[in-house]
């Protein structure tokens, strides 16, 4: 994938940069991450190497380890504004699909704002998330179908739907073209 998106491998070179710096911070050595985060001691060497390509849920697993936000680890590590994020996190099976973080804001609780597009026949399926969490979305073009445990909805363009992200839940597009759509994930 470094090669097919250079956008998503300057994204594996900040986390990298983040991963070492955030872990050094927290003088933590390699091997007590990973006992910490329940990621391989491998997987982490090769993440502060950037020679590996990781998962969203390995890398929420590392970012409560090191005690910091998701968005911590793959923002530019010099960004002048660190609420705008604006990093691609995820590229689909299906070129043009992709999760992009746009931002954060913090208020009583962290928010994200993602801008997500999946291309016809992909899905994204995320891990299901801690107690507490939500996520609030938008669909601006296409169809949505999301699955919350095993019943499915469908979000059309100019609607929204707002659920508790605890639940398994996975975004599909069944539709003839793109469907783009923004998440806001509520921590």
């Amino acid at each position: 994938m470094h090669k097919e998106n250079p956008q998503r491998a300057s994204v594996l070179q900040h986390v990298s940069q983040n991963v070492r710096r955030l872990r050094h911070a927290a003088d933590m050595s390699q091997t007590a991450l990973s006992e910490k985060s329940g990621v391989s001691r491998r997987m982490l060497v090769a993440i502060e190497a950037g020679e590996k390509n990781v998962s969203l849920s390995t890398l929420d697993r590392v970012a409560e380890a090191l005690d910091v936000a998701f968005s911590d680890l793959i923002q530019a590590p010099d960004a002048p504004d660190h609420s705008r994020i604006n990093e691609l996190a995820w590229a689909g099976e299906i070129p043009g699909s992709k999760a992009v973080l746009l931002a954060k804001a913090t208020a009583r609780r962290e928010v994200e704002l993602w801008e997500m597009r999946l291309e016809p026949g992909d899905r994204y399926s995320p891990e299901p998330d801690p107690e507490g969490w939500s996520v609030q979305l938008f669909v601006f073009e296409g169809s949505l179908t999301l699955t919350l445990d095993d019943d499915e909805k469908h979000v059309a363009a100019g609607e929204f739907y707002m659920f508790a992200s605890r639940q398994a839940h996975a975004y599909r597009n069944d539709g003839d073209v793109a469907v783009r759509f923004v998440r806001n994930v509520v921590i």
